[in-house]
């Protein structure tokens, strides 16, 4: 999956990321502090699989986080069907027919040769087994020449107002499912603005598989009721409805008394978000005992009717590598009203990748949506200014993004935009930011109470600021780990979170203060928040809390 055609190491990556980030004039890194061992890894160490403050994600990614990922053959070109590297005419026809021959043949790789490609549509990977594989993106750039309004058209907000959804939906490389991508494209253009996750549009298209008898939060085996339609492979829905007190809501915070007394029954764009619905893929299956590939996120209890369901068909081991994606330079949009010149999306994808991947000039980067276990690595934002450069949204779980990096933008922001950073809400859990460099934004959680996410080893100039409406909900669920951050302008929101966060570790984080957008807590009482090593990034043993996980065995 490497850039070059190579397969490189982890240790690889680390050195290139510590020698990117020593390059860069905004990262204050500094020279090797000396480290001691934390005591929340020695506590954690001993309970990785339950730890009140940090969650278990040494699984996150695609196909469990591997470091080399199979490529698939190579099966065709774009220039075969059509493209031009020169730029003289629109090659997204080209991209489209090379990609569904890949796709028809039952997958295969689809070679983009170096040049610069006009992109006048939008370019779609809908066949699981598809990788769209540039040159490497110093070599390969599309180039973006309409936005997905116009390919497209409007997309409203299902909760009302005159939003776009292009604000935090869609790229211009689109990887979805083809009957899940053709259903939502009809819906927007019927202006029928639909839901986006697993389960269809009105989120009823689901089937009970069997009922899952009571369980714990870090079990990584459930008893089911009748495993007949069960197998090993076989990607499912565990699905989690709540109940009349919201105690499954109450769970996620938690609980204890601060989540009790919270008034959940008013915020109904959060309410909407349940069921909790997450992907998983079956390890393997005897008798009734069903084991899991990754350890439960949330405890499974009779009142919430837990279930393992159908899903929409995933796209699976599908991606895009080596190519910049550059959209015709533009003024950012007001906040809220994009018009989407997006880069790359995943939505409905499991065990999915982008590598070596720039985006410029765009809108919002790259997209999470209603995706599970993909990993991004290598990416960059670029250019004039984006409004989400990373997002992570509709029950999104399981994600990796690492080596990653925000670039300052080249052009002042024009008044009215907004710049929020790598964002996750709407009940996103145990998702990873590991060895990222942010010269601009934030760590965005953007209500919708995301919890148990983890971001690790990260230098950010923490200018940027959070979303998210009021009837969303809280900020965070329980267990964010913030581990071993460089905060370079010395701003506290979002990053130190021990004030705000329930069950959260703020742990290596620099020295900083309150400033500019400033937070309450959501929950009253006690937060039970952990800090440690304060003032000292990168002073703690390990360095990267994902990295130490991938370590942990059962």
């Amino acid at each position: 999956m490497a850039p070059s055609g190579r397969a490189l190491g982890r240790r690889q990556f680390v050195s290139g990321a510590v020698a990117v980030a020593a390059a860069a004039t905004t990262t204050g890194f500094a020279p090797e502090p000396v480290t001691s061992a934390s005591t929340l890894w020695k506590e954690f160490e001993a309970a990785p699989y339950t730890h009140p403050q940090i969650p278990y994600v040494g699984r996150a990614g695609a196909r469990r986080g591997a470091t080399v990922l199979a490529r698939p053959r190579v099966v065709t070109d774009v220039l075969s069907h059509g493209a031009t590297p020169d730029g003289s005419a629109d090659s997204a026809p080209a991209f489209n027919r090379a990609l569904a021959e890949a796709g028809e043949r039952g997958g295969g790789t689809v070679l983009v040769p170096p040049g610069t490609y006009r992109i006048d549509g939008l370019i779609h990977i809908g066949h699981s087994g598809v990788v769209l594989r540039g040159a490497g993106s110093a070599r390969t750039k599309l180039v973006a020449t309409k936005h997905l309004t116009e390919l497209i058209g409007p997309y409203g907000s299902r909760y009302g107002g005159d939003k776009s959804s292009w604000s935090w939906a869609g790229g211009l490389i689109w990887l979805a499912p083809r009957a899940r991508h053709a259903s939502l494209v009809a819906a927007i253009r019927e202006r029928a603005w639909p839901f986006e996750g697993w389960t269809g549009n009105g989120r009823d298209e689901w089937t009970s598989l069997t009922a899952v008898r009571p369980a714990r939060r870090g079990d990584w085996t459930v008893t089911v009721d009748d495993p007949s339609a069960l197998h090993r492979g076989r990607i499912v829905l565990l699905r989690l409805a709540d109940d009349a007190g919201h105690t499954l809501l109450e769970h996620m915070a938690g609980g204890g008394p601060g989540a009790e007394s919270y008034v959940w029954d008013d915020k109904t764009k959060l309410t909407s978000y349940v069921p909790y619905e997450w992907p998983v893929r079956i390890a393997s299956v005897r008798g009734r005992k069903v084991t899991f590939e990754r350890p439960l996120p949330l405890d499974v209890r009779p009142e919430w009717d837990p279930r393992l369901t159908t899903l929409a068909e995933p796209l699976t081991d599908a991606g895009v590598e080596g190519l910049t994606l550059e959209a015709v330079e533009t003024p950012q949009a007001p906040h809220l009203l994009d018009k989407g010149f997006n880069g790359v999306t995943f939505q409905c994808a499991y065990d999915c990748w982008a590598d070596d991947v720039v985006v410029r000039h765009v809108d919002n980067g790259f997209g999470l949506v209603a995706a599970s276990a993909c990993t991004l690595r290598h990416t960059r934002v670029e250019g004039r200014g984006a409004h989400h450069p990373y997002f992570c949204r509709e029950g999104a779980h399981d994600n990796l993004v690492e080596d990653f990096r925000i670039a300052a933008r080249t052009v002042p922001a024009p008044p009215g935009t907004q710049l929020h950073g790598i964002n996750v809400e709407g009940l996103s859990s145990h998702n990873v930011w590991s060895r990222g460099v942010m010269e601009m934004g934030t760590f965005d959680t953007h209500r919708g109470m995301p919890f148990a996410n983890v971001r690790t080893q990260i230098t950010v100039e923490n200018n940027g600021r959070h979303g998210g409406d009021a009837s969303a909900g809280p900020l965070y669920g329980a267990r964010f780990a913030h581990w071993n951050v460089t905060v370079t302008n010395g701003r506290a929101g979002c990053v130190k979170i021990d004030t705000v966060a329930p069950y959260s570790a703020s742990v290596g984080i620099s020295e900083v203060r309150e400033f500019d957008q400033i937070d309450v807590p959501d929950f009253t009482g006690d937060l039970h928040a952990r800090v440690e090593a304060y003032g000292s990034p990168g002073a703690v043993r390990p360095r990267n809390l994902y990295e130490a996980q991938r370590n942990v065995r059962r």
